[in-house]
């Protein structure tokens, strides 16, 4: 019973587009008419049944021939054969010369029904995959597994969303916008569908049409604080930054500990010019986030809402919590300069500048105040 186990970069087998693949030649090679059985990282903690397939033609080539022939290698799945090189060496761990022996083996896939071993659900199995790759960030492959799984159940509306959000996030927005219509129209009363191909509307550009399907989420579930938070951020984007606050104040009525929600918040009340209800959001966030999970991107807008009430000393300790997280940061060294500058602290302001500086050359800002510390010095 031949075994073959793929890995990410095979993602173009399991899901049928590609029924090629090229392995070192085994003691007992394969030969047309055997079965194979094929598994997703088989060595690891995912490993996981992936098809049966009949081999349907075998040719031998030597390593020599195989590193210098694009078209196989394309077929393969590299880029040209000197990607297919550098793979197998790395691979068989530089066990390979010119002599080597390789096996390019086609097949068929076989329908589940006519599989010797346990049979799986295909769907299933391609979904999970999908959202593994999607998850971490894979969207080119995710893609192709979501559609896999549609030519299987072309009306599975978890799918339509998933592949929908997936080509959201590839930027092919009007694509992404047929996934979602096709699910809603599948299942009209689901709020969240509504919600994400608002997201996509506004993410186009679309902001009265995202506005309408928002409105169209809430509803049917008008207390949702997801959907409500997703409708502030649309009224932000609508330049009505009251009528967005109402709802971020609506959702946290609904989720009080949901960090994101203050920080939400705090950062238009910030924009709104309102420091004082800002620092309290961002202090509430601060407090709701646990160590590993807090924003330095939020600890610097603390620091700027400080700043901007003249409280320097404590705008300064939040510059540096801020570093500390993301010390490759050449805004946080600057803000923090700018506090330090306040507080007639030059030497140290220099410091910061400078760090800032040779972070980001390009920031004119920080070679501007250097020359002001150094005059005052």
């Amino acid at each position: 019973m031949p075994i073959l186990s793929f890995s990410s970069r095979d993602i173009d087998l399991v899901t049928g587009k590609r029924t090629m693949t090229i392995r070192r030649k085994w003691k007992r090679p394969l030969r047309a008419g055997d079965r194979l059985h094929c598994y997703w990282n088989l060595v690891s903690k995912d490993r996981e049944k992936v098809f049966e397939a009949v081999v349907t033609d075998v040719e031998t080539v030597r390593f020599g021939e195989l590193r210098k022939n694009d078209e196989l290698a394309r077929e393969d799945g590299f880029r040209d054969a000197r990607e297919l090189e550098e793979e197998f060496k790395r691979m068989y761990q530089g066990d390979v010369d010119d002599e080597t022996e390789f096996q390019v083996i086609r097949f068929r896939k076989l329908p589940v029904e006519e599989w010797e071993g346990k049979k799986i659900d295909e769907k299933a199995m391609i979904t999970r995959r999908a959202d593994i790759l999607f998850d971490s960030g894979k969207f080119n492959k995710s893609r192709l597994c979501y559609t896999a799984a549609l030519r299987i159940d072309p009306d599975d509306v978890y799918v339509l969303n998933r592949l929908a959000d997936n080509l959201t996030r590839l930027g092919r927005f009007d694509e992404a916008l047929e996934n979602y219509r096709r699910a809603i129209r599948i299942d009209p009363e689901n709020p969240y569908i509504w919600n994400n191909m608002a997201i996509t509307l506004l993410n186009a550009g679309e902001v009265d049409e995202a506005l309408e399907a928002s409105s169209r989420a809430l509803k049917i579930r008008p207390h949702d604080p997801a959907l409500l938070y997703w409708r502030g951020v649309m009224l932000e984007v609508a330049e009505k930054p009251v009528e967005a606050l109402e709802f971020y104040e609506k959702a946290i009525e609904r989720d009080p500990r949901n960090a994101e929600l203050w920080t939400a918040r705090g950062n238009l009340l910030s924009e709104l010019g309102r420091m004082e209800d800002a620092l309290e959001s961002y202090n509430n966030a601060l407090e709701l986030a646990l160590e590993d999970e807090q924003d330095p991107h939020l600890w610097n807008r603390k620091g700027n809402a400080l700043l901007e009430l003249e409280r320097f000393e404590e705008a300064a300790e939040c510059y540096r919590r801020a570093i500390e997280m993301d010390p490759e940061n050449d805004v946080y060294w600057t803000n923090l300069g700018v506090a330090l500058l306040e507080l007639e602290r030059f030497e140290e302001a220099l410091d910061s500048f400078s760090r800032a500086f040779q972070l980001n050359p390009e920031n004119e800002d920080a070679e501007i105040l250097m020359e002001e510390c150094l005059e005052n010095l």
